[in-house]
């Protein structure tokens, strides 16, 4: 029950990321009809956004401080933040130390804009060209991007720990009723999986309970209607582009103390999340949300030791084989819509 209890909280973890990427492919391909292979490196470019204002809140200064010595007796050189000069030594301290979530006051304007200058810089130009340009293009900017971030922060992981009030673990057994210390879970991935609870929330409320989301939901189901109506709906779906394009960089920065970034980590989860895209149904937010938590728990259950000792490299294709019989069985996956994909 243990070892069971731990790969669902696993699975979840994972989950959590795929459903989030998974909203933000569905929302620009069931608003603008545009599959965005990019949107992985949306994601990449957020978990570097958290790695950049780390290190500038780390820009720091050095003085001489004659309370400390070498060996030799000579006054050391101390380095001392920027922050901590201005604001204090120990509120300097906390905000560095909370780097990862102040992050998310930078990403959300900084990808929103991105997403806005993506979509009517490069999107709005393979609107109505076959969906195979649309993937080689948005693909080809995904590798540009991502050797962009190689260049100036170098191919190996940067460590971008999350604040020292979530480094540890929680005792989920004691919540569950169990023995205590029975299941230890790391305490920011339950941060994350909350956090990714609350964003999933928050878009489908927007969508479903303000006039604008009503808007965009109508345009999605008929965009000629809606145009002849004398609503610009293409601004609309501009700004929604903005939006998937901010949820992913969220997605990103909140990652960073889970795996640490590196210029690839875009393409590693696109893939995935491209296939429960796919998976949930072509333009189903629901159906991309559901798919991801259930892709992610499956591939959990894989990654156990018995499993693989049974299966040797289960983990690795598990999600490929369930979107292979799930296809085979319902083409428009989970909860895909009638006649997507089959112009």
């Amino acid at each position: 029950m243990d070892a069971f209890i731990l790969q669902i909280l696993n699975g979840l973890d994972k989950g959590s990321a795929y459903a989030l990427i998974a909203l933000g492919l569905t929302l620009i391909f069931g608003t603008l009809g545009v599959v965005n292979f990019a949107h992985g490196a949306l994601f990449l470019i957020g978990a570097f956004c958290a790695v950049t204002v780390q290190k500038i809140l780390g820009i720091s200064f050095e003085t001489i401080d004659p309370t400390q010595t070498d060996f030799l007796g000579n006054p050391l050189k101390v380095a001392t933040p920027y922050v901590e000069k201005w604001l204090g030594t120990d509120m300097g301290m906390a905000i560095q130390d909370w780097s990862v979530p102040l992050a998310i006051i930078v990403v959300i304007p900084v990808m929103f804009f991105l997403g806005w200058v993506m979509e009517r810089g490069l999107i709005k130009h393979f609107y109505s060209r076959p969906h195979a340009d649309q993937i080689l293009v948005t693909f080809g900017l995904a590798i540009v991007i991502g050797e962009i971030i190689k260049a100036f922060y170098g191919a190996n992981p940067i460590q971008t720990p999350a604040p020292s009030t979530f480094i540890g673990t929680v005792d989920v057994g004691a919540w569950l009723g169990m023995d205590p210390g029975s299941v230890a879970y790391p305490t920011w991935r339950l941060v994350y999986f909350a956090f990714s609870a609350v964003i999933i929330a928050g878009v489908f409320a927007f969508l479903q309970f303000t006039t604008f989301g009503m808007v965009v939901r109508a345009g999605m189901a008929d965009r000629e209607t809606v145009g002849l109506l004398g609503i610009d709906i293409d601004k609309r779906f501009t700004f929604m582009f903005g939006l998937a394009a901010a949820v992913a960089g969220m997605a990103g920065v909140m990652y960073t103390p889970i795996l640490s970034p590196h210029y690839n980590l875009g393409m590693d989860f696109l893939v995935l999340s491209f296939v429960v895209v796919v998976v949930g149904g072509m333009g189903s937010l629901p159906g991309a949300v559901l798919a991801g938590f259930m892709l992610g728990i499956l591939q959990s259950f894989a990654s156990m030791n018995e499993v693989k000792a049974l299966i040797p490299g289960i983990d690795q294709i598990i999600i490929y084989i369930v979107a292979i019989v799930i296809l085979l069985t319902r083409p428009r996956g989970l909860m895909g819509r009638k006649g997507v994909m089959e112009e």
